[in-house]
């Protein structure tokens, strides 16, 4: 057994040093759980997480040094090593793979300094090619990890030039958490920014599908609609609940350990993996089931609404409805009646006339967790006390 110090992620270069002693058989990492108790869990494990918790109760998930260490060399090979900017809180798997990464390749992650903003990101990006200059190394590969809010704020302010030269830097930025707008991705492209579109979760040490396609050492297939992923960067399980843990892993006929994600989807025949939304983000609406991961992609096609929400509402008519939540920071283009009529439009073409969304509701700000994700229960609930 190995100690589990609860630990504080705000301080990046101190955490980088303790993650090096977590990795080599040290002291464990328990991320939000200050004002805990240390206890010990067992050897070989590196940190625990616990989850953000967007559409249920927060689970703490016991991750080995095997399993990061795997996760971040998977990584490697499939876009390359360099230097990495840290814009997302190292608490959550996504931030702390940055430091992990950085700590395969041999380099100190830079942090971003204050608030999340344009200019702070184009100040550390800068920083971090200015000392190349001078050097006979030359610039290093640049590389950073965001959510999909945090690049759509970048590229609305990609007329000032320097946000403009620090998004195209860098050989590769992993954009995770939640789904990417198309109308987003199709802006970067024109931007010339380089993505990676990613998919995993806390129980596989962050992302470990890229562009559709899983890393080398990961298997992904699907059982009943659900996804599932083998690989050597699962998780050991979840600390303290060992029913959860049985429910969530299992072993097939070959012994092969698989992750049941909880998500629908699919594996073409090209091997490109393809996510249809959760399992459990599901309304009936007039006796039929209604995907509102499905809803949000077509919603968010429409200008204006790239970043919007869809909750489902209880409804006197129909059971269960779905209504869009949109930040106002985003213009809308037209009056807020012809945006909704737009998305139903759209969602009633792609799944039906029963998908619609009822209702579009403008906000100055989307409650938000702190790993950068809508706060998607926190959002059903203001909505539910507007009706």
């Amino acid at each position: 057994m190995v100690a589990l110090i609860p630990t504080d992620a705000d301080d990046a270069a101190s955490l980088s040093d303790a993650l090096v002693r977590a990795l080599d058989d040290g002291p464990a990492l328990g991320f939000g759980m200050l004002g805990e108790a240390p206890e010990s869990v067992p050897r070989g494990t590196a940190v625990v997480i616990a989850t953000s918790g967007s559409s249920g109760i927060p689970k703490r998930v016991a991750l080995s040094a095997e399993a990061l260490r795997a996760s971040a060399e998977a990584t490697a090979a499939r876009i390359g090593s360099g230097r990495w900017l840290l814009a997302l809180p190292a608490g959550y798997v996504a931030g702390l793979q940055v430091l992990v990464r950085s700590i395969v390749a041999g380099t100190r992650p830079v942090p971003l300094e204050g608030r999340f903003s344009p200019e702070s990101f184009a100040d550390a990006t800068l920083s971090m090619l200015r000392p190349a200059r001078r050097s006979s190394g030359g610039i290093p590969e640049l590389y950073t990890s965001l959510v999909p809010a945090q690049l759509a704020t970048l590229l609305d302010a990609a007329d000032d030039r320097p946000v403009l030269a620090a998004l195209q830097a860098y050989r590769a930025i992993l954009v995770g958490g939640q789904a990417l707008p198309q109308p987003v991705r199709e802006r970067a492209d024109d931007l010339g920014v380089r993505l990676v579109r990613t998919y995993g979760s806390t129980e596989t040490s962050g992302g470990c599908v890229y562009d559709g396609l899983p890393l080398d050492t990961v298997g992904v297939r699907t059982v009943d609609g659900e996804l599932r992923i083998a690989g050597p960067m699962l998780a050991d399980g979840y600390l303290g609940d060992g029913e959860l843990t049985a429910r969530t892993f299992s072993h097939d006929e070959h012994g092969i350990r698989w992750y049941h994600t909880g998500d629908l989807g699919l594996v073409d025949e090209g091997g490109v993996v393809r996510v249809h939304g959760r399992a459990d983000n599901v309304i009936v609406s007039g006796g039929i089931n209604i995907s509102l991961d499905r809803v949000e992609r077509l919603v968010q096609r429409v200008p204006g609404l790239s970043g919007a929400v869809v909750v489902g509402i209880e409804d006197e008519r129909w059971g269960e409805a779905s209504v869009i939540v949109a930040p106002r920071g985003e213009a809308l283009r037209r009056s807020e009646s012809e945006q909704l009529a737009h998305a139903r439009d759209i969602v009633a073409e792609e799944l039906g006339k029963h998908a619609r969304p009822v209702r579009l509701i403008v906000v100055d700000e989307l409650d938000r967790l702190p790993s950068g994700k809508p706060d998607r229960e926190a959002i059903r609930r203001a909505v539910a006390e507007l009706r």
